[in-house]
């Protein structure tokens, strides 16, 4: 069977792979299902943006699509990414002092796991330019410890994905958390990295992520400059004594927090954002959601918003730019110029040392006790990985915006 291309938009085609039989409910088995994006001019076929719906979720992106592979405790992890524009000079030195950031063993307040996120450049790179081909990264695992994990193998952690990969899989990987570990984050810090570096150089575009919370204890934001200086990210020296006492009392106790994380994108392009359902906040929400721990996201003023009447909260425009930012540089799913602002809330590490009621895989009570290493907050390590996941969906929809609407040209210059 042949699918013939026909004039106007054409969303939900359908390619046949064997074998081609009708069901009952008239549609065809053994068809795959693909989108065409509603953005489509007309009957100009060869245009059309073709894309499987891919069921494993392991990939991200439209154009510059990452997909993630690997298991906390396997010989490696790491990333393909596929769309990157050819000719961005592109070496691992670019890449590696994000990873550094967000590396474990870094200090006394994250988990002791002592790996060197050593980034390598498998593909997709010649002679320091990248050639537009598919770009491999590779990190290799090197401190596993497994034997640590022995005593969960039949039971499942309260708070943790243990029941639920189980439950869906059939079976799962006990160690470190396999794939539902939030090691699974580096290989996307990675090609965040990759991102970041080609926005800089086409837009000016610079992301910038700090704790704002730490359980409890509010960080007020008083001097970015200070966010490298002190391993909690947080943009104020004067509260750095009390958050590494506050640490040392949890890990001391067994327990966990959360913490709340800050991110913005700076010298964001106008126009980024495919309504209705591929909308630029929707997708950011989309991507902080898919960080290990997170439970919650806010665009701009969020959930204050709220509490706000229409007269505080429509940003008022101005020749000179917009009065104020409560939409958080996002409005009807497009960018405006502005400041992206994201925060997004990280729920305390489930893996703890105080014992939990759980059950065992024969559906029998038992008391869970988890050991290894592990972070008493893992949103002390959080803030390098928003910033990464905030890159992709930029760099993701900056490349969406260059192919639809590339030619738009208006006879005045943004606000």
């Amino acid at each position: 069977m042949k699918v013939e291309p026909k004039a106007g938009c054409w969303d939900g085609l359908f390619v046949p792979t064997p074998p081609v039989e009708p069901t009952s409910s008239g549609s065809f088995a053994g068809f795959l299902p693909l989108r065409v994006p509603s953005y489509n001019r007309g009957p100009c076929f060869p245009r059309l943006h073709w894309q499987v719906r891919a069921m494993s979720g392991s990939t991200f992106g439209h154009l510059f699509c990452v997909t993630n592979f690997g298991e906390s405790h396997g010989p490696a992890i790491g990333c393909v990414i596929d769309g990157c524009p050819p000719g961005l000079a592109l070496s691992e030195a670019d890449i590696q002092p994000d990873l550094d950031r967000r590396r474990p063993g870094t200090s006394r307040h994250v988990t002791q796991r002592n790996e060197p996120d050593q980034v390598e450049i498998l593909s997709g790179v010649y002679e320091g330019l990248t050639t537009g081909t598919p770009i491999a990264l590779l990190i290799r695992n090197t401190d596993q410890r497994s034997k640590d994990y022995g005593n969960i193998l039949d039971t499942f952690r309260p708070g943790h994905a243990d029941y639920t990969y189980w439950r869906k899989y059939g079976l799962r990987d006990p160690r470190g958390g396999g794939r539902s570990s939030a090691r699974m984050t580096a290989p996307m810090v990675a090609a965040g990295a990759v991102a970041k570096k080609w926005l800089k150089e086409a837009y000016g575009t610079t992301f910038t992520g700090w704790m704002s919370a730490l359980g409890e204890i509010d960080i007020p934001h008083v001097d970015e400059s200070q966010i490298p200086l002190n391993p909690f990210f947080a943009p104020d020296a004067g509260i750095v004594e009390r958050l590494e006492a506050y640490m040392d009392a949890l890990r001391k106790a067994g327990d966990s927090v959360g913490a709340r994380i800050e991110v913005r994108a700076r010298g964001v392009p106008v126009g980024l954002g495919e309504p209705l359902y591929d909308k630029l906040d929707a997708d950011i929400a989309h991507a902080m959601m898919g960080i290990n721990a997170v439970k919650g996201v806010e665009i701009g003023a969020g959930f204050a918003s709220v509490a706000q009447r229409g007269s505080e909260h429509g940003d008022g425009l101005t020749p000179a730019g917009f009065a104020s930012n409560h939409a958080g540089g996002v409005l009807g799913g497009i960018s405006t110029g502005q400041e992206l602002v994201v925060s997004l809330a990280i729920k305390p590490t489930s893996s703890i040392r105080s014992p939990k009621p759980s059950i065992n895989r024969a559906g029998e009570p038992t008391v869970v006790e988890t050991f290894g290493r592990h972070d008493p907050c893992v949103g002390i390590r959080a803030t390098p990985i928003a910033e990464a996941m905030l890159a992709l969906v930029v760099m993701d929809h900056a490349l969406r915006h260059r192919a639809q609407c590339g030619d738009v040209r208006l006879p005045i210059e943004p606000i």
